[in-house]
């Protein structure tokens, strides 16, 4: 892993900017506050991504709490550190998805990351750069909550092909948050691909009725008002939250479902966008 006081050589810039032709679109999967399921939707855009035929990279720029492995249910398997001109070779989720995080240099799931900016900074140069994504449809970033160093350092890394998807819910609060997000990437002149309201009411398991538990259309009426697209309503399952600790992305299974159907919405959008 890089030293705080790397920066980068003309040699890894060259590296990145070849790497990233390779890339057709980047989503960087923000949200103004935690606690909103923004990695879930991440994990779960990537495999419906995938699902629909794309081929799809995932990066995990959550350093403080990377939650991609787990959530893929590849806990525990690293990759190895490059040598010479090798690069690092992507952790292989699915056919057509493949993911790269924190979690997979060897740091016990305990393990705090205990970094400065210009360290987190330089591992995330690093991911994009040296990292074998190989010609993609997507790559889906998902960045830690706010906007902070690493949504700032992806988008001045890569600000060509990038786009901001916002996840919220649908109560005030976390909405308000929402909005900072979205003039986060107006301010950086990243286009906003839409925004997601998550736990967008609550779907019984047994009649399958619909509660509103944080109200409902908050995210819809922020996308309204700033003009930017909605891409659409994610209910919360019982089931979502099982298949997540489990590390089974809920859309690779539940076809039809309230979820999966949501997310399958949502792709149709981002397409639609591209």
């Amino acid at each position: 892993m890089p030293h705080e006081h790397e920066k980068g050589t003309q040699e890894q810039d060259d590296r990145l900017k070849e790497k990233m032709s390779k890339i057709k679109h980047a989503l960087i999967v923000m949200s103004g506050k935690g606690g909103v399921g923004k990695t879930t939707v991440a994990v779960n855009l990537a495999y419906a991504l995938s699902l629909a035929g794309n081929t799809v990279g995932i990066l995990d720029v959550d350093l403080h709490g990377p939650n991609i492995a787990k959530m893929l249910g590849v806990e525990g398997k690293t990759f190895k550190e490059p040598q010479g001109q090798a690069g690092i070779e992507p952790i292989e989720i699915a056919k057509d998805l493949t993911a790269i995080s924190i979690a997979f240099t060897g740091y016990a799931p305990d393990q705090p990351i205990i970094w400065r900016g210009p360290m987190k900074t330089a591992i995330i140069k690093q991911f994009l750069s040296d990292v074998n994504w190989g010609d993609l449809d997507y790559l889906v970033i998902d960045a830690p909550p706010g906007t902070g160093d690493e949504p700032l350092s992806i988008c001045q890394f890569i600000p060509d092909t990038i786009g901001a998807v916002i996840v919220t819910t649908p109560q005030d609060v976390a909405v308000l948050d929402a909005r900072k997000s979205v003039r986060f990437a107006q301010e950086m002149h990243i286009p906003v691909v839409g925004i997601i309201e998550n736990m967008s009411g609550f779907v019984c398991p047994h009649c399958h009725t619909e509660v509103n538990i944080f109200k409902k259309g908050g995210g819809q009426k922020a996308a309204e008002e700033l003009n930017v697209p909605f891409l659409g309503r994610v209910p919360l399952q019982p089931e979502f939250v099982d298949f997540g600790d489990k590390g089974t992305p809920f859309v690779s299974f539940h076809h039809g479902s309230e979820s999966a159907e949501a997310f399958a919405g949502i792709v149709d959008k981002i397409k639609i966008y591209h």
